[in-house]
């Protein structure tokens, strides 16, 4: 939680979380007190060559953190809305790396239409609601999505190349 420039520490058990964030690389130590491995998923970013890696997945800090790099062409809304998701156990830290993401946002809360029950394996609860809005993150930009937070990512034209970091709740 930021106020006034002023970095607050949370006890992130026993605090409501926060909704969604939206931010630059270049402001992501305002947050690393939200969560015990957001410095650590951070520092993960800030030291590897995201413009080389090869698309996979990769193991940060044991199933704590998790990183999956991505290099795909943007989809339609319709086709990512149909992926309308949001995850139980795990916060995704959601970085544009190159291109124009776009993703539709919309608070679990305001979801009344399940899409199948809820995957304990993968973690992932989709839904058939709509989005309440979009935004667009671009090269350095990330967004962190809480439980709370069901998302449609990948919405765009073109290449999109991204990192997500799943971050154990």
């Amino acid at each position: 939680m930021v106020a006034d420039g002023y970095s607050v520490k949370l006890n992130y058990s026993t605090v409501q979380e926060p909704k969604m964030i939206i931010d630059t690389i270049a402001n992501a130590s305002r947050y690393f007190s939200l969560h015990p491995s957001f410095a650590k998923a951070f520092d993960y970013i800030s030291n590897t060559d995201l413009q080389n890696i090869a698309p996979g997945k990769y193991e940060i800090d044991g199933d704590n953190l998790r990183a999956i790099f991505s290099n795909k062409n943007g989809m339609t809304a319709e086709e990512s809305a149909a992926k309308f998701e949001c995850h139980d156990r795990n916060i995704d830290i959601q970085l544009c790396i190159t291109g124009t993401e776009t993703i539709g946002w919309k608070p679990r809360e305001n979801c009344i239409l399940p899409n199948g029950g809820y995957d304990t394996e993968k973690d992932v609860q989709f839904y058939s609601d709509a989005p309440e809005m979009h935004f667009q993150l671009r090269n350095g930009e990330f967004a962190i999505f809480f439980p709370e937070d069901v998302h449609a990512p990948m919405i765009g034209k073109g290449e999109i190349r991204k990192l997500v970091i799943k971050v154990k709740k």
